[in-house]
């Protein structure tokens, strides 16, 4: 049997007030929110004055409440909440994928020590719910590959680019106005919200924990008119896409990139604030799921869907990642990339394998071949101050097999 929750909220912001309404106009739950921590104190909210607290001990060590539900915007600042109320035995919901992909291994341990629940579908894709699926529907199958569209903010723009021919610039801006992107979009269009989302659905699909910082990710923000046109000539659409795929010898590749869609594929009608996931599974087959990836009310909705799970008993058991043959992380796999470029100096930085096209004009350059990922992380930074463009053309994804066989050798010498 279910029972009443009393939930110390911290931060009213845009999920904030979106889980505040789903929850009032619910008519299959009921949960009392207890208290709502608040930073800001010059700042008018239209909720009632005995509900807010600046102090974050009022909710913390408040005996009543047994749920506290994380929504604000700083990344550290949530951190301490969520250890701190996980060491008081209180159940955790946050939306705060920065927060998880970062201390993922110590908040599973400790979720695991205090025998309480660490919840945050709505960390991953808004109203999707794929961390559920991952957890539970997927839970005994042996996953191929998690990929797909994490992000509504860069996928707004990359629509708008090729649907209007938008520039980058004025789809950003467009985007900025709806209230789709941040005044500060960095972490959107660089690709960082995506690569922690990747992060968390790792541990989920494959139950691999990785160090963020050793995911690849390169966003949009050097796409240009070129790039555009160049896809749009080809009938494709350009999507930031996370690829979290299985390879040979129980390793799995985790990274980040723009993307060529082909019409055939399912996320190419995935548009404006939309996300996509595609799961390809073993036995399964590919299972594809689409909804609002961003917003007060889909998100709200997820962290409503977590908070009514929890009145349940209902915690993530991490069976892949208890598995005694888990997978372990690589980025020595091939790739095919698009890279527009802007003289000789730039090309011969990057070892390509194979070149399968290229193209030298007067203000145009590009080249189409299969590449090592570690040869694009050696250069992620040039490639982001000299305003090049990288894009997959595929996303096919390949082991390098004789350099994987010496690692592994490597490691037995060393072990030996």
């Amino acid at each position: 049997m279910s029972k009443t929750l009393k939930i110390g909220l911290f931060g009213f912001g845009c999920v904030g007030q979106g889980l505040y309404h789903v929850l009032k106009n619910s008519t299959g739950f009921k949960a009392d929110i207890v208290k709502i921590g608040l930073k800001n104190k010059f700042k008018e909210r239209n909720i009632p004055q005995d509900l807010i607290t600046y102090d974050k001990w009022d909710i913390l060590n408040n005996p009543d409440i047994d749920v506290i539900v994380e929504l604000i915007d700083n990344s550290e600042d949530a951190y301490f909440i969520v250890k701190e109320a996980l060491k008081r035995g209180k159940h955790v919901v946050t939306a705060n994928k920065k927060l998880l992909a970062t201390h993922l291994d110590e908040l599973v341990f400790l979720q695991k020590q205090n025998n309480v629940s660490l919840l945050y579908e709505g960390s991953v894709c808004g109203s999707i719910p794929i961390i559920r699926t991952l957890e539970e529907y997927f839970d005994n199958e042996e996953l191929e590959k998690v990929s797909g569209i994490f992000n509504g903010t860069t996928n707004y723009i990359l629509t708008k680019t090729i649907a209007e021919n938008l520039s980058y610039e004025n789809a950003l801006k467009q985007a900025q106005e709806k209230g789709f992107a941040e005044s500060n979009p960095t972490s959107d269009v660089e690709g960082y919200d995506a690569k922690y989302k990747s992060v968390i659905v790792a541990l989920h699909a494959f139950g691999l924990i990785i160090k963020a910082n050793d995911v690849l990710n390169i966003g949009i923000t050097t796409l240009q008119n070129q790039d555009i046109k160049y896809a749009s000539e080809k009938k494709y659409k350009i999507k930031l896409t996370p690829i979290i795929q299985r390879l040979e010898n129980n390793l799995v590749s985790v990274f980040v990139l723009p993307r060529f869609i082909k019409s055939t594929n399912h996320l190419f009608n995935v548009d404006n604030e939309f996300n996509g996931v595609i799961v390809e599974g073993k036995f399964s087959g590919e299972q594809f799921l689409q909804g609002r990836g961003a917003g007060s009310y889909p998100t709200g909705a997820a962290v409503l869907s977590d908070i009514s799970a929890l009145s349940h008993g209902y915690k993530y058991e991490f069976k892949k990642h208890l598995q005694k043959q888990a997978p372990h992380f690589t980025n020595n796999v091939y790739v095919q990339i698009y890279l527009r470029y802007n003289n000789e100096k730039d090309i011969k930085l990057f070892d390509f394998k194979e070149v399968s096209e290229q193209y030298n004009g007067p203000d145009y350059n590009y080249v189409i071949g299969t590449i090592n990922l570690q040869q694009i992380i050696k250069n992620q930074e040039y490639i982001l101050t000299h305003n090049l463009f990288v894009s997959l053309v595929n996303d096919t994804v390949v082991l390098n097999k004789d350099s994987e066989k010496a690692h592994k050798h490597l490691n037995i010498l060393e072990l030996a």
